[in-house]
């Protein structure tokens, strides 16, 4: 069937409209009130005169839809197509920072709780996310601490011969060993654990309190003093989270910057009216058009969000009617910017339709047109709906620098699916404007530092690495192995040290692997890392704050056996594979990290990695080399492994030997042994002249 005489069957229902090109991809999503009027929108001559209309309309051969209920399900729909097909024609939410949730493993016989970073649906209960980053660390530490939950890795789906030594401490109740614990006991502790995430503590203080009576009434007093130890931590905790929430309520604040076809966006989280973390989030390469959605009948002179030649390009408005009230919503308090900053110009885009088409490509020059200008408008209409559609949490205010056509559409979806009133705001004047320019500032600066290769120091490297890996502590040293072989022979193994931004050579190591034949670098990185670190055991040296493998999965494991077979059971270890430069972090296998190439933590490292192969690549060639001249001096009759030294220390090499004359060699050893060596070099040079020479 043609195209168009396909869209004269379309519905007059709201839904969304998939184009696909002659593959079968889907390019574009969108999403209409009226799906016909819409989508034969694109065939009318002012949409097919404009260059990115054409570009998409040239491409599609087919045209598929959706129909839903109302706008709000098509607004939801059109979130949940673009991030499983991700058309390219679409704006793709690219981010360099998720944020860690609490997860307990509810399946498990004996669940655990430990800190990850992405949600599945495996059963577990999750709670999150938590800003910034390291509250859930240490989170995770209280409830270690305060409700005896193991915290180390150990396989709890059967039972082990003894406890650790976080039993005997009392830091964890010891259910790796049958016995000690009972599973109603943990149970019990694991519904206190989800009641304190919950965030109910009153609840929890009453059984905690009915508990402790009764441990008390049966003389069992060492239960009650951990049970009331477990209750002053509630007390805490909740007496901190009524202070935090006597202020101002939560919000996000959004700035972004633009400029030569890349874009950075700040995105900073206000929780109780303060600012407790930032979220960085970059596209190099912006679709070949952005676009909401065009009007059923377009008109092309009604775009807007066009970006002129302004002094501060990056601060983009949408203005609301400039005869309105000023808004009475409760203000957020917030950092003022510097006065002597000059107020950014704003471009109105209170023209544009509800459903108009905003659509921007670079020309061939780099240079930027009216009809192919960037358009804020577009971007946070989608980054908006990818961001927070399927979040748990939404904060009560979000401020945008832009106004756009859904704005008020999504605030109410997600009203609706929060359960409390959600506010998505673009303030034009007052303290939330200043708010959102020093946001737009904020990512000025990282634009300049991403973009414009200005290199971050090395304490905020090391934060970004404690982020990105989830490590409890900044890391401070670093030592990392590999192995190096040819087909199995001469297996050498190098550990190289960074340590406080920089390589400390003096602690490098190299390793003679000794217990593994022929090819095995699992079996080989298994000994090279128990043998390093049984020694530190042994000489009570501290271990590093990550110990980093030049390998994949099979090596990472391997290393883990190595520190498992000597109870090292809570140590960070993570590897790099080769060529896909994937991070595997011990313990989160299944969710492995990966690192924009841009990325100062993927440069520090590979920089670390490639120093580690370096240093064994060194060393077993010289081994080979050491192998080669041996084997050669070995088989010269009276040549022992005396004189061979002697003559190596000598000459150097046994291209020298070879080329020494017969006074020279009787420097060194006797004349019948010198003899021997010159017809022995001189016999190989008639057998294969040519080598010789190129030897």
């Amino acid at each position: 069937m043609d195209l168009l005489a396909k869209i004269r069957t379309f519905p007059k229902l709201p839904g969304c409209y998939l184009y696909k090109n002659a593959e079968g991809e889907v390019i574009y999503v969108g999403k209409a009130k009226n799906l016909r009027a819409r989508v034969r929108s694109y065939f009318l001559d002012a949409s097919q005169a404009n260059a990115k209309t054409g570009s998409l309309m040239r491409e599609a051969v087919d045209v598929d839809y959706i129909t839903v209920a109302n706008e709000r399900e098509a607004l939801a729909l059109e979130n949940n197509l673009i991030k499983q097909r991700k058309p390219r024609f679409n704006i793709l939410l690219r981010d360099d920072k998720t944020y860690p949730y609490i997860k307990l493993t509810l399946n498990d016989r004996y669940p655990k709780i430990f800190v990850t970073r992405r949600l599945r649906k495996d059963g577990g209960a999750y709670f999150g996310p938590y800003f910034p980053g390291n509250l859930a660390h240490r989170l995770v530490d209280l409830i270690h601490r305060s409700f005896l939950i193991p915290s180390c890795k150990i396989d709890l789906s059967r039972y082990h011969p003894r406890a650790c030594l976080q039993y005997y401490i009392k830091r964890c109740l010891g259910p790796c060993v049958e016995g000690l614990t009972t599973p109603d006991a943990y149970k019990q502790t694991i519904r206190d654990v989800q009641l304190f995430l919950d965030g109910k503590p009153s609840e929890l203080e009453a059984s905690l309190t009915r508990r402790m009576e009764e441990a008390a009434a049966l003389e069992q007093f060492e239960l009650a003093a951990r049970l009331r130890d477990q209750i002053i931590t509630v007390h805490q905790m909740h007496d901190k989270q009524r202070i935090a929430t006597a202020d101002n309520e939560d919000a996000d604040v959004f700035g972004f910057h633009y400029e030569q076809g890349m874009l950075a966006v700040n995105l900073f989280h206000m929780r109780a009216g303060k600012i407790v973390d930032r979220r960085d989030l970059f596209w190099e390469d912006l679709p070949e058009f952005v676009t909401e959605a065009v009007s059923e009948m377009p008109d092309p002179a009604d775009a807007a969000g066009v970006l002129g030649s302004t002094a501060i390009p990056s601060i983009l408005g949408s203005p609301q009617n400039p005869c309105a009230e000023p808004e009475t919503e409760e203000v957020l308090p917030c950092l003022e910017p510097d006065p002597t900053r000059p107020a950014p110009e704003i471009i109105a885009d209170s023209e544009v339709s509800e459903e108009h088409s905003i659509l921007l490509e670079p020309t061939d020059n780099g240079d930027r047109t009216p009809d192919n200008a960037f358009s804020p408008v577009a971007f946070f209409s989608s980054l908006l709906k990818q961001l927070y559609l399927d979040r748990g949490y939404v904060p009560r205010v979000v401020l945008v620098p832009v106004d756009f056509p859904d704005r008020v559409l999504l605030a109410e979806l997600l009203t609706e699916r929060t359960g409390h009133r959600i506010e998505i705001l673009a303030p034009q004047r007052g303290e939330k404007r200043s708010l959102v320019d020093l946001v737009c500032l904020n990512a000025k600066q990282s634009y300049d530092q991403r973009f414009r290769v200005l290199q971050p120091g090395m304490k905020a490297i090391q934060e970004a690495l404690q982020d990105a890996l989830t490590l409890e502590e900044l890391p401070r040293r670093i030592e990392c192995f590999d192995i190096s072989h040819i087909q199995g022979t001469e297996t050498v193994a190098s550990m190289v040290v960074w340590e406080d931004g920089a390589m400390k050579k003096s602690d490098y190591r190299k390793f003679q692997v000794k217990t593994v034949t022929g090819v095995d670098d699992f079996a080989s990185m298994r000994e090279v890392v128990g043998r390093r670190y049984k020694r530190l055991l042994e000489n009570k040296k501290p271990f590093p704050s990550l110990i980093l493998i030049d390998g994949g999965l099979g090596q990472l494991h391997a290393a883990a056996d190595a520190l498992a077979e000597i109870g090292i059971q809570i140590q960070p270890l993570a590897s790099i594979a080769k060529r896909e430069e994937i991070i595997y972090v011990h313990g989160q296998e299944s969710d492995p990290i990966v690192l924009d190439r841009r990325s100062p933590v993927l440069h520090l490292v590979q920089k670390i990695r490639d120093e580690s192969h370096r240093f064994a690549v060194t060393y077993h060639r010289k081994r080979r080399e050491m192998r080669d001249r041996d084997s050669e001096l070995d088989t010269i009759p009276g040549v022992g492994p005396r004189t061979r030294q002697r003559l190596l220390e000598h000459f150097g090499s046994v291209r020298g030997i070879s080329q020494a004359s017969p006074d020279a060699l009787t420097a060194v050893v006797s004349a019948g042994t010198a003899e021997k060596i010159r017809l022995h070099f001189a016999d190989e040079a008639a057998e294969s002249p040519v080598l010789r020479v190129l030897s």
